[in-house]
């Protein structure tokens, strides 16, 4: 059970890094880094989080 929560954790942050991309790619923001951090900030929260209940404790 903790390593299907932690693939989904990891398709999380593929996901959100690729809408990043796609989205700095195709919108008009005036304040692009701001997209970039927040999007850094969640992926690897979210990267973090699949290592951690990928992890085996054996």
């Amino acid at each position: 059970m903790k390593k299907e929560i932690g693939k989904w954790f990891m398709d999380i942050a593929k996901y959100v890094a690729t809408a990043v991309l796609i989205s700095s790619f195709l919108g008009g923001f005036e304040q692009i880094w701001a997209v970039y951090t927040v999007g850094a900030v969640i992926v690897i929260a979210a990267f973090c989080l699949g290592l951690f209940f990928i992890h085996d404790k054996k």
